[in-house]
């Protein structure tokens, strides 16, 4: 079984900084993707940013520039670096990972955890 388990959320002034964590433990045969999607009250939820196991990354345009997605492969942990960070990114923010069980590809979902931005 993977389970996911998000840390890092908060409250934070506009101008601030946050990092979320989202460390994956199971029994897996690899990580395709890694990737942050955040869902704000009445909203649908969005992808902010992704990571695949060849190192491509991808963002929001709203999050670009002040979002950074990374990951250790040692610790199977994907981190959101985030600056500068606005109202409107308060969010709930979920981790996402695709990963290979056996001969299966699987979408697995982290607990949430919140970001709000207010002063």
């Amino acid at each position: 079984q993977v389970q996911l388990v998000e840390s890092g959320g908060g409250l934070v002034q506009p101008g601030g900084s946050l990092r979320l964590s989202c460390a994956v433990s199971g029994t897996f045969v690899s990580i395709l993707r890694m990737a942050w999607y955040r869902q704000a009250p009445g909203k649908q939820r969005e992808l902010v940013a992704s990571l695949t196991s060849g190192g491509s990354t991808s963002y929001l345009d709203s999050v670009k520039g002040r979002f950074t997605i990374s990951r250790d492969n040692a610790k199977n942990t994907v981190y959101l670096e985030m600056k500068s960070l606005k109202p409107e990114d308060t969010a709930v923010y979920y981790c996402n990972v695709l990963i290979v069980v056996g001969w299966d590809r699987v979408d697995y979902w982290g607990q949430g955890t919140q970001v709000s931005v207010s002063s």
